[in-house]
Parts: structure tokens; sequence; C-alpha cells
């Protein structure tokens, strides 16, 4: 650790600035470390928002990273309801909206997302909701129950989430997505076939292909949709779930080079040597993967601040570097997902399939022209991540018919391309 760093400022008060206070203490620092939260709860996960906590499963006492004693017990100035205003990095200086000042010499930017809005007419009527903090999932599961209609905007993971949780409570809920499939940009189209499958024999209404001309409204509430078929919806709420965008206002405002999220290098450093930055904002020059990556998921956000603490402590090496693959989970019904790895749409050329679609127990490898493994689902499969990551990593080929052959134990065909057997 380097005697220079004497205060530091964390600006972000989801998961990623928890972990990071944490890990900063966790490092030794003893200097002065503020923690600046633009929402007045205390740092939590978001995943429950659109699982468990949206479900009426957990509490959002679950969702917590720290209790308020951790934060006393660890000597971290946690600022909540407030947000930065300005960064001044010459003056090494973050400027709250109160105006108060708080001079670092080490910058954390955690600043999240924001969902995207639509621009139909109706869109900003009341009952159009869009999922990202604990009102939000409030508002939502208001809409839940037996008898009332939602309609959700967007087949990607949120509104497919949030579609799962509404039926199990018992809502009618209709699903519009302007593509073929859902998720089909992620996963291509026989595995997004799977989600479309599971949606529909739980009974939602998913409308695919569809164009969502105008949000219909009475006086100022939203009342469902009309489509560009000129069928029309009706709904107790519409809930938006379309993207994010990453909240880089205040990184662009100070200078920081800015291109789909704040660049970073392999350390999570911007820029400005004394400025890092975390979770979905960062765009990170990822060193296994070999280009840059900006992730939108939970465990980015979590594991992230470990490393730009190291480096803002002056670490070096491995410690430094931050080279976890990408990794997501979802839960719809009693389909149960993991994801490892990074295959954007273009980058793979076939997807071998191990196991049963129709069952909806199988493991999904994304493989690139030359039969390396970019990126593997389980679902309903457990005990994988941790086997195929090594060989993600490595780059190896391997053995597409081994590899979609269920008797041949997938550590063996791992083994085999690792050079191992």
């Amino acid at each position: 650790m380097t005697d220079a760093v004497d205060r530091i400022v964390i600006v972000g008060g989801g998961l990623a600035g928890a972990k990071a206070a944490e890990a900063l203490r966790g490092r030794g620092f003893t200097g002065a470390l503020i923690l600046v939260a633009d929402e007045p709860h205390l740092p939590y996960e978001r995943p429950p928002l659109s699982k468990t906590y949206l479900a009426g499963s957990t509490r959002f006492e679950d969702a917590v990273v720290h209790p308020q004693a951790w934060y006393a017990d660890n000597d971290v100035d946690l600022r909540l309801g407030t947000h930065a205003a300005s960064i001044d990095p010459a003056a090494h200086v973050v400027t709250l909206a109160d105006g108060a000042t708080l001079g670092y010499d080490k910058l954390l930017l955690a600043t999240g997302s924001t969902p995207r809005h639509l621009t139909v007419p109706g869109a900003d009527a009341t009952g159009v909701l869009h999922l990202r903090r604990r009102e939000d999932a409030d508002a939502i599961r208001a809409t839940f129950g037996t008898g009332h209609r939602l309609v959700i905007i967007g087949a990607g993971w949120i509104g497919l989430e949030v579609a799962a949780a509404a039926r199990q409570a018992g809502a009618e809920v209709t699903v519009i997505e302007m593509a073929a499939l859902p998720l089909v940009s992620v996963l291509g189209d026989e595995i997004a076939q799977v989600f479309a499958d599971l949606h529909r024999a739980n009974g939602v209404d998913l409308r695919l292909g569809a164009k969502l001309e105008e949000i219909t409204i009475v006086g100022d509430r939203a009342t469902g949709v009309w489509l560009g078929d000129g069928s029309t919806v009706p709904a107790v709420g519409v809930v938006v779930g379309v993207g994010v965008t990453p909240n880089t206002e205040l990184a662009a405002t100070a200078g920081l080079a800015i291109d789909n999220g704040v660049l970073v290098d392999a350390s999570l450093r911007t820029s400005d040597a004394d400025i890092y930055a975390v979770g979905d904002i960062a765009n990170h020059d990822h060193p296994v993967l070999g280009r840059r990556v900006r992730v939108e998921h939970w465990a980015t956000a979590l594991n992230q601040p470990a490393t730009a603490a190291a480096a803002m402590l002056g670490a070096t090496g491995a410690a430094a570097v931050y080279d976890e693959l990408p990794y997501f989970f979802s839960d719809q019904y009693d389909l149960g997902m993991e994801y490892i790895g990074y295959a954007p749409p273009g980058s793979y050329t076939r997807v071998v399939v191990r196991g049963s679609l129709e069952q909806r127990e199988f493991v999904a490898f994304w493989l690139d022209d030359r039969s390396r493994v970019m990126a593997s689902m389980n679902v309903n499969v457990w005990d994988v991540v941790d086997v195929v990551k090594p060989l993600i990593r490595a780059g190896k080929p391997v053995d597409p018919d081994r590899l979609a052959d269920g008797s041949t134990p997938l550590e063996d065909v791992v083994a085999q391309a690792l050079g191992g057997s």
C-alpha cells in the first residue's frame, strides 16, 4: 500500500460501492473513506428486485450488502440520499448536489446505469414502470394479482424475470418483443426458443415480431398498449424492460475518456490516473478476452471492486488486474441457469448442446470457427461453471462431438482439450 493515499471517495451506493469499501478496509487502508449513495437505502444487491424480492419470497433487508453498523465499525463515512454533481480532477475534489465538497487522493466511480425509456406516445404516463430500484420493484409488485393484466415491453432478462414473477403471482401477462425470439441476440435461435417455449408453457401471451405504436391512456394513467397490427392489450401496468444506459455523465463532464461507458484499463483505471470505475459503467480492457467489454451483471459489481481497491492502493501484478470472465444467472419458473464467458452476436459459428432442450436440462456451448468455447450456459444442470471456466480462459479447441456426448464426463472433455489426457 502506498502512503500517498490518505483519502478515498467512492461515488455510487450499490453493490459495487459497498464491496469497494469492504475491499479497501480489507486490504488495510486506514485513511478517510467516504461512500456517496444517491438512494436513501443502505447499499443493496439488485438481482432480487427482479427475482425473489419481486416475488415476495425474500425481504428487502436480505438484499442489503452490509448492515448499518458495519459502516460505523469500519469507519466508512456513508452519505445516503445525495449524489455527486461534479468532479474537478485537477483539484481532486468532488462536489455534491448540496454544495458540499470532498477532496480525494483516489476516486472510484460506481454510478451504475439507468433504464432506457420509450419515446412512443404515452410513455410518460402514470403506470408505465421501469425496474432499477427498490421502489420500482414495489410498484411493479403492486400490479400483480389474480385477474390483473400486466404488459411487459421487451423480452430480455429483466422482462422475462418480471413476467415469471407476475405469472406466479396470478397475473395475466403479455410480453411485447420486436425480435423474432426472446434473447435471440444473446443466445441465438435454438437456445432462445427454449425461453419462448418456457413462457408460453406458463401462460404468457408472448407477442414476437411486434411493433409498439403507443401506450394507451385515460387521463394521465396507462391503460394498455396499441400495437402495429392494430390490436390493443389492456393492462393495469406497463413494465418497460428495453435495456439500460450507463451513467457516464459525471465522468464525461470531468473529462474522462468515454465510449460505451467509461474507458478503463485492465486495472480498472480511467484516463485519469487517480480515478477508477467499476460495474455497469466500466468499459474494461479485458486481458483474457482480448477486447473491451462492458458487462451489466451482478458478478461484475461484486468482483471488480477488489481489483480496483488493490490498484488504488498501489498493488501490482495479478492482484491489480481484473480478468474474471463475465458471469450471470437467471431464475424463471422452474428453470435456473448460469452463463459464463462472452459470445456476442457474430463472434461464434455454432452452438453445441449437451442434454435435452425439450426437458430444459442441458448445457449449451458457443464455439468459434476454431472450435474454441467462448461461453457456456447450464440450464437446470449444476456444477458446470468451474469445470468450463479453465477451457474458456485457455482458448483451446475442443472436440464438438465429445462435447455434445452426455455419456462422456464433461471433466474428461475439458481435460483432453487442455492437454491433460
